[in-house]
């Protein structure tokens, strides 16, 4: 946790007042018993009504002045804990960014939420209990024993057993309590985790009446979770209890060994209720750095949890000199390109080469698992290379920067997102500063303008989260709508007709070449119909290139190409 305050830096002149106000509200603290017993002893024996009133008076101005520190300290805690976790919140959002989709898929997405939100909350909260507690606490405890001893010696024995008995309990409960708070954000993940399959599953759930399956999963996520948490409140159940009740024991003492002295006459009546005063000041230091104890454990495990993300280092990153293009604009040339997943026993892909041209298009076909998706994921370096190159406008893509590569690319996911927003909002992801004109026409262009055009908003209708509100067919559009509107060098559209019908897939393609003419199209399909018209096609089996070249000659050369048009296509169609 010591490594995420790095993150207070900038606040540590607020942290620095924080420091004093507490000091001050301490020693104000320090000081009432002292004066009430100069009332007592001096004031109330003597019959001096003039003394009590002017330290009584004394004693309101102390008060409220510690009244002042604590407001002000608070305030100034919850501002800089409060901001404290917005910066570590956006440091994991932003590094998650970066992250590369293997490191993705080894944190997870619902503990990649769990991290951002509740362990960032739980270090959140031990921060203003940090600030507010660990710092009085320390000066309260031993201001309180100095001024404790000041007052008898004797009776400080009384301290000497309740204090250390404090401590055990304290030990004890936190030896036990610390492994189950690291086990209980496991448990919160694994929630995160069932709860997120079942929203995004919805529909599989229901059409295979798995609801009450599901139900069930989700409830024994929740009691494993709750059964843990219960075991751990149990234990902290136990501290306060203890804890009053030897701090009633140790009134009880104090008022009992306190009277005894007084009756010898070794110490005065005030200095008794003092010394009370003190021994509860140390006692509820002491319950305070209990508390501290259930929290920092929790917190601590989550600090772990969020110095996980923090310290991975991106597998992609850029090269410190990174290399412009030469002038020229859509060149993609794949050489001997070999990829595997992380843990794979064999490559996804294996000694590819081809080459590709402005003003073509390429289309790549294969059966389900032959790496087509995979090779155009390569393009963008969503994933890095283990051997080869691939090269860009005549670079190789791990010596340019990532936003220089990027910008070049029109990228069309095989799963089409679109986010909460406008339609128009959601085209001009692709570019921030198009005007109505261009949104408008690269609808047209995306077959997307007559369905939005029959909504009532038109191109200011809300798009829901997911884009549950449109079909599977609008959002395909709509994320091409997105891609053309950028209008990049190199267009790549992994399997994007899927959802679309014959007539709009052919009407599509069509307003394609025209709007396409001067770059690069890549497409990714599982219709022989959509790629037959293609520049070049390559076709992809377990990981390796059967095959490149137009439809009639793969028809002739090609024998996987012919299983898959002979599965697609009748004869006639052939013909």
């Amino acid at each position: 946790m010591i490594k995420l305050f790095r993150f207070l830096k900038p606040y540590k002149r607020y942290v620095a007042m924080v420091l004093i106000l507490l000091f001050l509200q301490s020693m104000a603290e320090l000081y009432l018993p002292t004066l009430m017993s100069d009332i007592v002893d001096t004031g109330i024996v003597k019959g001096d009504t003039d003394y009590i009133l002017k330290i009584g008076g004394f004693m309101l101005l102390v008060a409220f002045g510690s009244a002042i520190c604590v407001i002000l300290s608070s305030f100034l805690s919850s501002k800089v804990a409060t901001a404290f976790g917005r910066d570590i919140r956006k440091e994991v959002f932003v590094k998650g960014e970066r992250f590369s989709l293997h490191e993705f898929d080894k944190i997870g997405t619902s503990s990649m939420i769990t991290r951002t939100t509740n362990d960032v909350t739980q270090i959140q909260q031990v921060t203003i209990m940090i600030m507010r507690m660990m710092v009085s606490a320390p000066i309260m405890a031993i201001g309180g024993i100095i001024m404790a001893l000041s007052k008898d010696k004797k009776l400080s024995l009384v301290l000497a057993v309740a204090i250390p008995l404090l401590g055990l309990v304290i030990f004890l409960v936190a030896k036990k309590a610390v492994p189950l708070f690291k086990v209980m954000q496991k448990k919160v993940d694994k929630i995160n985790l069932v709860l997120r399959e079942n929203l995004i599953g919805i529909r599989v759930i229901r059409a295979f009446n798995r609801i009450e399956d599901e139900k069930e999963r989700f409830e024994e996520a929740s009691y494993d979770f709750t059964t843990t948490a219960i075991k751990v409140n149990k234990m902290m159940a136990v501290v306060m209890p203890v804890m009053m009740i030897i701090m009633n024991f140790t009134s009880i003492a104090i008022i009992w060994f306190g009277g005894l002295r007084i009756d010898t006459g070794d110490i005065q009546v005030g200095d008794m209720m003092a010394f009370l005063q003190y021994a509860m000041q140390i006692m509820f230091s002491f319950l305070m750095v209990a508390i501290m104890f259930v929290m920092i454990p929790r917190a601590e495990a989550s600090a772990v949890r969020i110095n996980e993300v923090l310290d991975i280092d991106p597998e992609i990153t850029d090269t410190k000199n990174p290399r412009n293009t030469d002038g020229r604009k859509g060149y993609v040339e794949f050489k001997d390109v070999t990829f595997s997943y992380p843990g794979a026993e064999q490559p996804a892909i294996k000694d590819i080469s081809f080459s590709v041209n402005p003003g073509e298009t390429t289309a790549i076909i294969g059966g389900t698992g032959s790496g087509k998706s995979t090779l155009i994921n390569l393009i963008p370096r969503f994933y890095d290379i283990q051997s080869g190159n691939i090269l860009v406008d005549g670079v190789d893509i791990r010596e340019m920067s990532q936003e220089n590569l990027r910008k070049k690319i029109g990228f069309v996911p095989q799963k089409a997102v679109l986010f909460t927003g406008t339609i128009s909002e959601n085209i001009k992801y692709g570019k921030e500063d198009a005007t109505e004109d261009e949104i408008k026409h690269a609808a047209e262009v995306s077959q997307a303008s007559e369905f939005v055009n029959n909504m009532k908003e038109g191109y200011d209708a809300v798009i829901a989260q997911g884009g549950n509100n449109v079909s599977g067919g609008q959002k395909q559009r709509l994320s091409i709508a997105r891609a053309l509107i950028r209008r990049p060098e190199i267009y790549i559209f992994d399997d994007s007709f899927s959802a679309l019908d014959f007539k709009t897939d052919a009407k599509l393609r069509g307003a394609l070449k025209g709007e396409t003419k001067e770059s690069t199209v890549i497409i990714v399909a599982q219709r022989v119909s959509t790629v037959m018209d293609a520049d070049r096609i390559i076709v992809l089996d377990e990981g390796r290139i059967a095959g490149i070249g137009t439809h009639r000659e793969l028809l002739k050369s090609c024998e996987v190409y012919k299983e898959i048009v002979s599965s697609q296509l009748s004869e006639e169609e052939l013909a």
